[in-house]
């Protein structure tokens, strides 16, 4: 089988073209388990494939390291803009893409006929506990404090298509991430896991942000996690609504626009190599 690898800004995934009918995949969530392996295989965050779409110019289905079958993914869908376009599969700068969390549409960012980068509109943000889901009362939870282990956190959550959680900190590169996120994945507050970002405020348009994603551990980079986060510090204070506010991540930088339409999230798209691999 023939793949491409990509990474935006350091979430990388190994990408299969299913337009292509030579290319059937009958076990996603298997394959993503067994490629994603760093030592054994590819190596990646999960995979990708770009499949034809009754609705939009192609649709996006992506498995986590794991195996299991993520909503949404902001990095890998701008990977999935600069393959449709690149590829002659859609000609325009803009793209429209079908997910589980609704269609997105990418403006993507052309230089010498290369798609380099993408903005993508990620739609609104999800504020209400059972939508998210989070099993806490009220009408949002915005700078709340919950036993989580053994200590006690103030967490907001968002959800972009896919649940997160978000905690401030004093100094992010400190943080034993490992044992954190795992504390907060499996938390039986969040049934159906969740994506935790531990985010140090640098002034307020600026953010750097350290993800722990449900089903593939720490990542460089977590495009709805970013937009989640500058939500987070929008309704905590920190930053402002209408301006576009920085993510500083291991892999690489976002820019979020945070407003009370949708949320904007603009950054770079990679390919890495293409290969062939039996399967």
């Amino acid at each position: 089988m023939t793949f491409t690898k990509m990474h935006g800004a350091g979430n990388d995934y190994i990408y299969f073209n299913c337009f292509n009918k030579n290319i059937i995949i009958e076990n996603p969530e298997e394959l993503a388990i067994k490629l994603s392996d760093r030592h054994f295989s590819i190596g990646g965050d999960g995979i990708v494939l770009i499949c034809p779409s009754e609705v939009a110019d192609a649709k996006m289905r992506m498995f986590n390291a794991d195996g299991s079958e993520g909503k949404m993914c902001g990095n890998a869908i701008r990977c999935v803009g600069k393959y449709l376009y690149e590829n002659g599969i859609v000609k325009n700068d803009e793209i429209s893409i079908e997910t589980l969390s609704g269609i997105k549409k990418l403006k993507m960012v052309i230089n010498e006929g290369k798609a380099v980068a993408a903005r993508v509109d990620m739609g609104k943000a999800i504020l209400n506990p059972k939508d998210i889901p989070v099993l806490l009362e009220g009408d949002s939870i915005i700078n709340r404090s919950v036993a989580i282990g053994r200590k006690k956190h103030r967490i907001t959550c968002v959800s972009m298509g896919n649940p997160h959680c978000v905690v401030f900190v004093d100094d992010v590169d400190s943080l034993n991430l490992p044992l954190m996120g795992e504390l907060f994945e499996n938390n039986l507050l969040f049934p159906e896991r969740i994506n935790t970002e531990f985010v140090q405020v640098i002034d307020r348009t600026h953010l750097k942000m350290r993800v722990w994603e449900r089903g593939s551990g720490e990542t460089l980079a977590c495009g709805t996690g970013a937009c989640a986060t500058v939500i987070a510090a929008t309704l905590c204070g920190h930053c402002d609504k209408d301006v576009a506010t920085e993510v500083i991540l291991r892999g690489g930088k976002l820019i979020i626009e945070y407003t009370d339409e949708t949320v904007f999230m603009t950054g770079e798209a990679k390919k890495v190599f293409v290969g062939e691999i039996d399967i």
